[in-house]
């Protein structure tokens, strides 16, 4: 895998497959801190050149220390923000975080199969818990999940999201990862994005497709600023994936621009605890 410049992407060159800023929609909730969740996509998706929008399934009270109440959208009033979308604007990607009910989630099943144009990318990263512990999403809706991730181009769960996705225990070591990936096709799912960042040692994710695994491998970076990292992640992905053209091309030119949001993190010094990567860290 040659390296992907990050620099050259969100500016005229779009890697050959995209002459035009990708429109990208977020589907999820809304962090005030600006760590993760919607601000956080929003932040991801404007540094790497797409024009980012947003549907809203949560509020949520947090900080850099946790989470301390969520607030759900109503499932009627989530189906409304897609209609309005639909009728007026092109969608080029879709990226899913916070769900927080089964009503919502299967409204938003409903909308990338039926609402969406033919070869639209959807990136579903299967939020259930806050890094700090807290549940982000009803014990009823796992079944919905699973059905979300059905209807998706890629997912991109945790060690834990994958173990609760399957009902099996969490993977220990890479080759239990790339068991459960391919387990997790089996749900419909284009494509799985592992990550394990969990496992002890330097980071891997693994890439895995019906034909293919890809191993993406960084050095740990040493900073506790690492809030909203799932969801930089997946952003940047959906973001990504439309101007390079394939997932294995998206993976890496995603992960090389958060390596570099989490070097960069520090310098921010926003809150107490676990505060947010550096998404701008290309711009100032």
């Amino acid at each position: 895998m040659g390296v992907i410049n990050v620099t050259q992407i969100g500016g005229a060159f779009y890697g050959g497959v995209m002459r035009r800023p990708p429109a990208v929609v977020t589907v999820a909730g809304s962090d005030p801190s600006g760590g993760a969740g919607l601000q956080a996509d929003l932040k991801t998706i404007g540094a790497l050149g797409g024009y980012g929008m947003a549907v809203v399934t949560a509020l949520t009270a947090q900080n850099t220390h946790g989470v301390d109440a969520v607030h759900a959208v109503p499932a009627d009033f989530v189906a409304a923000q897609f209609d309005s979308l639909v009728t007026d604007v092109r969608i080029d990607a879709v990226k899913t975080g916070m769900l927080a009910s089964a009503a919502v989630t299967d409204v938003v099943c409903e909308f990338v199969r039926s609402g969406l144009s033919r070869g639209t990318c959807v990136v579903v990263d299967p939020v259930m818990v806050s890094t700090s512990g807290h549940r982000l999403m009803a014990p009823d809706a796992l079944d919905a999940m699973r059905r979300l991730v059905g209807c998706a181009s890629i997912v991109t769960p945790n060690l834990a999201e994958a173990a609760a996705l399957l009902g099996e225990a969490e993977a220990g070591d890479e080759r239990a990862m790339v068991t459960q990936g391919r387990r997790l096709l089996d749900l419909g799912v284009g494509a799985v994005l592992m990550k394990g960042g969990h496992l002890a040692g330097d980071p891997v994710d693994v890439l895995i497709s019906a034909d293919t695994v890809e191993r993406f491998a960084q050095q740990r970076v040493a900073t506790r600023n690492t809030h909203g990292t799932g969801c930089a992640l997946s952003a940047a992905l959906a973001t990504m994936h439309p101007q390079l053209g394939s997932w294995s091309q998206a993976v890496a030119a995603a992960k090389t621009w958060l390596t570099e949001a989490l070097r960069q993190a520090d310098r921010l010094e926003i809150g107490a605890g676990a505060g947010p990567v550096h998404h701008l860290h290309r711009w100032w």
